[in-house]
């Protein structure tokens, strides 16, 4: 990491009245048609060109941004995300999501990220080519993950936690773990249309996903938090995992939704919300002559009072969206990524006989 780099993220962590977490939704095109997502079945092939994109970037250096998280869609499909993850890589800590089938085959382009992402649901081959809609997804996850963690880059598996694997993810966390591959989650949520003329669909409600066994949920909890102790490469925070369990167990939210404070989504062709759920108020352009406004400051505290939806990412934002809570942030992300690549460069050559 940079030198110039680790000082841009210390100051702006600091910085209040910031949008410090970006998720940017850079293409609406993919090449699975998982059960529990639309996106493949409302595909829009419009996109924001390379110039634009950095464009967009540079604003958001301006802003304060930490770090930016590119997801989709399928954001590999883009041509020039080698150019994309480059440019964002100087400036944010970069992470970019795959669900394993192209990341191996763009190695060089994922090179270029902090964090890639790889979106595999259960160990079990089958139903993970039954999640992901595609026969021979998880034979293409896996060989992504083997492929990447040889080569030295901070690769993650990024399950999504729902009913169809809620039982199994402790055993699919310490198998990623005993690898060495850190861990982070999503939970199965759904559109819930707060907003007509939303964002960016990604699905309804799903009774094969939705998870109805809240004891179970609990424990998982409580397994993680005290896994977590052991192993740093559990990328979620503890207080994530309180706050998951206390709205297991209780129902009641330990946060308010901080969208449009500390965080936003950026959706394919540069528009802006809250989150995904809410219509664009603005584009990433336009986004410094409003951010604030008295427009944003009604929103802010309209969005403060949503409760509709458990996106984890949203929870997790908002959760730590102070200045301190920024700096923590970013200070393990680098810390587990400055280890696992310490530890790779030690063990490559190893991985490299035994193959």
């Amino acid at each position: 990491m940079a030198l110039e780099k680790v000082a841009r993220i210390a100051k702006c962590s600091l910085l209040p009245n910031r949008p410090s977490h970006i998720q940017w939704l850079i293409t609406r095109k993919c090449n699975y048609r998982c059960r529990g997502c639309d996106v493949w079945r409302e595909k829009d092939v419009r996109e924001l060109s390379t110039d634009q994109v950095k464009k967009g970037l540079d604003i958001l250096k301006d802003l304060g941004v930490i770090d930016i998280v590119f997801s989709g869609g399928l954001p590999l499909l883009r041509d020039d995300m080698a150019e994309i993850l480059e440019y964002s890589s100087r400036f944010f800590v970069t992470t970019v999501y795959d669900n394993g089938s192209l990341a191996a085959e763009k190695i060089e382009a994922v090179r270029n990220a902090d964090f890639v992402a790889i979106s595999i649901d259960t160990l079990d081959p089958e139903k993970n080519d039954h999640v992901k809609g595609v026969k021979g997804s998880w034979d293409k996850a896996m060989h992504a993950i083997k492929t990447l963690h040889s080569e030295g880059i901070a690769v993650s598996v990024s399950p999504t936690i729902s009913k169809l694997n809620l039982s199994e993810m402790v055993d699919l966390t310490k198998y990623f773990l005993d690898r060495e591959i850190p861990v982070w989650y999503c939970l199965y949520s759904y559109d819930t249309s707060v907003d007509s003329d939303q964002l960016f669909s990604i699905g309804k409600r799903s009774n094969e996903f939705e998870i109805t066994n809240r004891e179970a949920m609990i424990k998982l909890c409580d397994s993680l938090i005290t896994m977590k102790k052991q192993n740093s490469n559990i990328l979620v925070t503890d207080k994530l995992l309180k706050a998951l369990r206390n709205l297991y167990s209780t129902g009641e939210r330990s946060w308010k939704c901080r969208a449009l404070q500390s965080f936003i989504m950026i959706d394919h062709l540069g528009r802006v919300a809250g989150c995904h759920l809410r219509k664009p108020v603005t584009t990433v352009f336009d986004l410094p002559n409003v951010w604030h406004s008295a427009q944003f400051e009604s929103l802010r505290k309209e969005y403060s009072k949503c409760t509709q939806c458990n996106y984890l990412c949203y929870i997790f934002y908002s959760l730590h969206g102070s200045p301190l809570g920024n700096l923590q942030v970013a200070q393990d992300r680098w810390r587990n990524a400055k280890l696992l690549l310490k530890k790779r460069n030690q063990t490559t050559p190893n991985l490299a006989r035994q193959q």
